[in-house]
């Protein structure tokens, strides 16, 4: 009878330790398969260019591939709604700019997921700027002023580019402060944006740091002034909005990564310690600032503050710009 409750006991005691083991040895396994990061814009725009650096790097403290899912469409609404219906596994992540988490809350009436409730914050990767660009083949506008004049002159002739909703946010906000009438012409991406400018389709175009940079060296465009407050290195000869005549215009925006709401603590930890590393690294350091985007090394809190704060002077950028939400 002791022998055989004996038997119990120690089955008992092995059943237990082994489904205590379970999830930590499910934790510890993690990632056991390629993650698949979500991106709201194309192949080939600025912010595809910045995520692939970025996964790239995080495979190697991963040991996994990191995979790009491009699902462009309604300003990474797309991409981010098919993260937050996702399982927070840690297999399906949102590299996304501060459009779906800030801006689209004050562009559309009702968006299909909370920005804050439906997702749980990896960590920040970056911050850039935008580039007002022009043809210098069609227009002869030398500077922002030039360019301001010539939109007066002629109101509601003109047009401009925009690929993203921080594109399309300071274009708004430039016309409403120079007091010029322009039709934005929104595109999928800033790549589409680009090319109908050089072809002579649009007039101008607020283009990503990242993307105009480029263009610009290969004399395809000519910059007229950066959103941001302070100059871009990679084009410290051209001039702030500010510099050029329109006072207190500061506009820039961010990249972030996500996981859907309720993810484990372990995994979140794992993936921010993993991009942590990433933004860390000279290579990539060097890389990003070549192409105007500055790292942001922070952490979760960090990206779940400014999903906050940002959501609050977002949305009196775009009340001042006099943008309706859609």
């Amino acid at each position: 009878m002791k022998r055989t409750f004996l038997k119990f006991a120690l089955a008992a005691q092995a059943v237990s330790m082994l489904s205590f083991a379970a999830p930590v040895a499910a934790a510890e396994a993690y990632p056991s398969k390629p993650i698949r990061m979500m991106l709201g814009y194309p192949a080939g725009s600025g912010i595809d260019s910045v995520a692939r650096l970025v996964a790239g790097r995080m495979e190697k403290t991963l040991g996994q591939q990191v995979y790009i899912d491009n699902k462009p469409g309604a300003l990474s609404n797309i991409a981010a709604m098919a993260v937050a219906t996702a399982e927070p596994d840690g297999y399906t992540i949102l590299f996304t700019p501060n459009s779906a988490p800030v801006a689209n809350v004050h562009l559309f009436k009702k968006l299909p997921f909370d920005p804050v409730k439906d997702f749980t914050p990896i960590s920040p990767v970056a911050t850039l700027g935008f580039v007002v660009l022009v043809n210098p083949a069609k227009t002869k506008a030398n500077s922002l002023a030039e360019l301001t004049a010539m939109l007066k002159k002629n109101p509601g002739k003109y047009s401009y580019g925009t690929g993203n909703a921080t594109g399309q946010v300071a274009g708004a906000l430039y016309t409403h402060l120079a007091g010029v009438d322009a039709l934005d012409v929104p595109y999928k991406g800033v790549p589409p944006a680009i090319i109908d400018l050089i072809g002579g389709r649009t007039d101008f175009v607020m283009a990503d740091a990242s993307l105009a940079i480029p263009q610009v060296a290969g004399g395809r465009v000519k910059a007229l002034a950066v959103t941001s407050a302070e100059r871009i290195p990679a084009l410290p000869d051209v001039p702030t909005m500010t510099e050029a005549g329109l006072p207190d215009y500061d506009l820039w925006g961010w990249f972030g990564i996500f996981m859907p709401a309720k993810a484990p603590v372990e995994i979140t930890r794992l993936l921010e310690k993993s991009v942590k590393e990433t933004m860390a690294d000279p290579a990539v350091v060097a890389s990003l600032r070549k192409i105007g985007v500055t790292p942001w090394l922070g952490t979760s809190d960090d990206l779940a503050k400014a999903v906050v704060t940002d959501t609050v002077k977002w949305g009196k950028i775009i009340k001042r710009a006099g943008i309706q939400a859609q």
